[in-house]
């Protein structure tokens, strides 16, 4: 069973919207996809349709129940910020340790291929005194960054793929995916970021992209 683990260079990159693609493409190779989202903040327990753990099991063609959300998203949180803070506001402590549980319980399932998605940016806060590339790394996981094309998305990629290099997490692939309403075209971002990033298997991911073999392949999700 192969796995990956989706992260970003910030919040609403689109995390989820390649996690859905990638499972739809390996879903049409004959594949049992699955994806996790262990932390979730922002989510309405009374209102889940919409959001991105319901995004997730839409694509992998299971029904909105309870013991599947659960699945998909074990650790929700309210408040829409950090998931630290939000857990903090529930009275509840989210530590490094219940996010890894959540991984290596998921991985232990035979099925695959498995998609960890992120929350926030490869730097966001993602536990206490923990961010999402502590979790990379403690679980040893090859990843996927997600960027977009709006103004400053080629600092936040660049500074994104520095940390992760320093902390040995290089990505095997960065997507880049065409931001709505974005100043800066895709065709002008990818061209910046292969001069300053070479040898870096960049993808462009342009809006309403529906094709994610070229993805898939960067990610070695196929073999």
């Amino acid at each position: 069973m192969s796995a990956l683990f989706i992260t970003a260079t910030g919040t609403d990159c689109g995390k989820t919207f390649v996690t859905a693609g990638l499972l739809g493409h390996l879903r049409a190779l004959g594949l049992t996809a699955r994806a996790l989202k262990p932390v979730v903040s922002g989510f309405d327990e009374a209102a889940p349709e919409g959001s991105d753990p319901a995004e997730l099991l839409a694509a992998m063609g299971q029904p909105l129940t309870p013991q599947n959300l659960a699945a998909v998203a074990p650790l929700r949180f309210k408040a829409p910020l950090a998931a630290t803070m939000a857990a903090r506001l529930e009275g509840r402590r989210l530590t490094l340790g219940d996010i890894l549980r959540a991984c290596q319980t998921a991985m232990l399932d035979p099925r695959g291929p498995l998609l960890i998605e992120g929350a926030g940016g490869v730097m966001s806060p993602f536990a206490e005194g923990a961010t999402c590339l502590d979790a990379i790394k403690a679980l040893g996981l090859p990843s996927l960054l997600v960027s977009g094309t709006y103004l400053g998305a080629i600092s936040h990629t660049l500074t994104a793929l520095a940390a992760m290099r320093a902390a040995g997490c290089a990505p095997r692939a960065i997507a880049v995916n065409e931001s709505l309403g974005g100043s800066v075209t895709l065709a002008e971002t990818m061209a910046e970021l292969a001069a300053f990033a070479p040898g870096v298997a960049l993808t462009p991911i342009r809006r309403g992209e529906r094709d994610f073999a070229a993805l898939a392949r960067a990610c070695g999700l196929e073999g």
